[in-house]
């Protein structure tokens, strides 16, 4: 019989299973916070659990991990990079960034990715599984261990569409945000979208506290079409819509990634076109430089262009702000570790 994922259990679950080998609740109260507090990667570390419980729970359970192959730190402003091996040998990236406000991680929900956008280095490898939440989850504890610090926030935007993998990214938010575990607040968290029209509407219904963060990248559906292919399925006029609606139904703030690509979105016209897109919705654009993924050809926007894109949108009445570039010199930018790896081996 093959060994189940006791990590992606909630506790009324771990509860239940653990009732029917005939323990206790309090037992899995102490196996669940070993699992989610103490970030124990086998069971031999949990100490107050007799050996033979140990032993069963080994033959029938196995535990998520996130080894560390590959790490580089900036020597700039000490993001950290990672490029972690999981349980059957898959890799996911993760990137570890430092604030004032303390720290933030920016995790992965799949291996690979299917959605093809241009500008993205972790398509280009394509796609290969979906993450469990433990997958989610070790990604995290892995970091803190390493830098034996405690993460405060928790942004979905690595490798893969978090809304192509809906199901488990919300078993994970509920495992996270639990009091008896990283205890990490829904308001800490950041989910990232290409645009699943669909998914976002069914996340709205939830009503979670959680930033909902589109990657926009074009006025029109000219430019995103040819840059997004989910654009073709989903236009600009649906995705819109989804987002008033998500920010009817929660009451949050909608932030829209636009990644600014020299020669391509960011004229004025692309600006005003923005503006009008947007009127009327409670948002914030991150003015991101567009990174260099080798094959697509891209080049970042020169500074004069940033700036009069965003005081046009600031005129406008929309807050738009330059992303901080972190990690320039590591890579930071997730699929472009595991692709390099992908590549040393060939």
């Amino acid at each position: 019989m093959a060994q189940a994922d006791i990590k992606s259990l909630s506790l009324n679950e771990l509860t239940d299973e653990m009732a029917v080998l005939g323990l206790p609740k309090y037992r899995a109260e102490q196996i669940f916070k070993w699992l989610h507090q103490k970030s124990v990667c086998t069971f031999d570390e949990m100490s107050n659990i007799s050996t033979t419980v140990r032993e069963e729970l080994s033959n029938l359970y196995y535990i998520s991990v996130a080894n560390i192959e590959k790490k580089q730190v900036s020597c700039y402003d000490e993001t950290v990079k990672y490029l972690f091996k999981l349980n059957d040998g898959e890799y996911v990236e993760a990137v570890l960034m430092s604030y004032h406000h303390g720290y933030t991680i920016c995790i992965s929900t799949q291996v690979g990715c299917k959605m093809g956008c241009t500008f993205c280095a972790t398509g280009k490898s394509g796609f290969s599984r979906n993450l469990a939440p433990s997958e989610m989850l070790a990604q995290i504890q892995t970091a803190q261990l390493d830098n034996n610090i405690r993460i405060s926030n928790v942004v979905l935007m690595g490798m893969g569409e978090p809304l192509d993998n809906y199901d488990n990214v919300i078993k994970f938010l509920s495992l996270i945000s639990s009091d008896k575990g990283l205890n990490i607040g829904m308001r800490h968290i950041t989910l990232s979208t290409c645009g699943v029209v669909p998914k976002i509407y069914e996340l709205a219904k939830l009503k979670l506290q959680i930033t909902l963060a589109v990657s926009l990248h074009a006025p029109r559906d000219e430019i995103r079409s040819k840059t997004m292919p989910i654009n073709r399925k989903y236009n600009l006029a649906r995705l819109i819509d989804a987002c008033f609606a998500y920010s009817k139904a929660t009451g949050r703030r909608i932030t829209f990634e636009y990644a600014m690509i020299d020669g391509v979105n960011d004229s004025d016209e692309c600006a005003y076109e923005l503006a009008r897109l947007l009127k009327g919705l409670m948002c914030h654009i991150n003015l991101i430089p567009v990174n260099n993924v080798t094959g697509a050809g891209y080049k970042k926007s020169k500074k004069d262009r940033l700036n009069s894109f965003s005081k046009i949108l600031e005129s406008n009445g929309i807050t738009a702000t330059v992303r901080r570039t972190l990690g320039s010199d590591i890579d930071a930018s997730c699929g472009q570790l595991k692709r390099r790896l992908t590549e040393e081996k060939i």
